[in-house]
């Protein structure tokens, strides 16, 4: 019992590094934390013993889950200087909450090594993404360049779909899409932070929901705290560090040259990309 309760103390010194990193690097670098907290919850997680097949689903569901707490802050942060355009949000939003509720069903049906690749793929892309590609920014909204309500769901189906599969809040697909559309980058980011709030309720609990349905044989071999595909200690001390560290990572945004930590957090996604899909057993 005391060598469990030992191993159990070490894993929340992880999951706590896990979040304060994760969260630092979200406030320098103005995305999401999924990217970074969904492949270091898979490496602590393997090293606690979860079951491969259940390993990267229980990563994404404690992801998004995580999601909840950070967006929330960050969308009465950019809510309180005007950024998030409403009326947006609101047709999005049905799309938002039907798309990551597919997407986690898709998620929980694909094999757990396949989901790591694609993870890692996803990854890999977004940093070469952020390391090329240069993001034009108007001065103004010109919302006359969006779709029709209808059309606005619809996009939020797609954004949540594969937000939810990759266990992230959207922030990398939603703010070039808003930007595309005609809003300005600063409330393309906001209303991006408001986004992922129903990305992350519906798509942390269709991770809860359809991880009742996994094969008992696997179910049996969790660890203690795991709720269908959501660890709940991990969730509790990631969304705990994060919260602060957030805050000390955009301080630090302002001091450093944007350039420079844009270039920095792409490498570091592409090294992580490499990384998931080489350790996968498909390759």
């Amino acid at each position: 019992m005391t060598h469990y309760k030992l191993l159990m103390d070490i894993f929340i010194l992880y999951y706590l590094a896990a979040g304060a990193f994760a969260g630092l690097l979200a406030g320098l670098f103005g995305i999401g934390g999924g990217m970074i907290i969904v492949p270091a919850l898979i490496y602590i997680f393997k090293a606690q013993g979860v079951p491969s097949a259940a390993l990267t689903h229980v990563g994404i569901g404690t992801s998004l889950a995580t999601i909840i707490v950070t967006s929330i802050s960050s969308l009465r942060a950019h809510n309180s200087k005007g950024a998030v355009n409403w009326n947006v949000w609101k047709r999005m939003a049905p799309g938002l909450v039907i798309g990551s509720l597919i997407g986690a069903a898709v998620a929980s049906v694909i094999h757990g090594d396949s989901l790591q690749v694609i993870i890692g793929v996803g990854a890999f892309l977004v940093g070469l993404k952020m390391l090329f590609m240069k993001n034009k920014s108007l001065q103004e909204n010109d919302l006359s360049k969006l779709p029709s309500p209808i059309g606005q769901t619809g996009l939020g189906g797609f954004i949540g779909a594969i937000s939810a599969i990759f266990g992230i809040g959207g922030g990398s697909l939603t703010v070039p899409i808003l930007s595309y559309y005609g809003l300005k980058i600063q409330h393309a980011v906001g209303t991006s932070a408001a986004c992922g709030l129903p990305i992350a309720c519906a798509g942390a609990i269709g991770f809860l929901v359809f991880g009742q349905f996994i094969d008992p044989n696997v179910k049996q071999d969790l660890p203690n705290g795991v709720l269908g595909f959501v660890h709940m200690y991990a969730f509790i001390c990631v969304s705990f560090a994060s919260f602060f560290t957030a805050r000390i990572g955009a301080k630090l945004a302002h001091k450093l040259p944007g350039a420079t930590l844009k270039k920095a957090f792409a490498v570091l996604l592409l090294i992580v990309g490499v990384k998931l899909i080489l350790n996968s057993d498909i390759i």
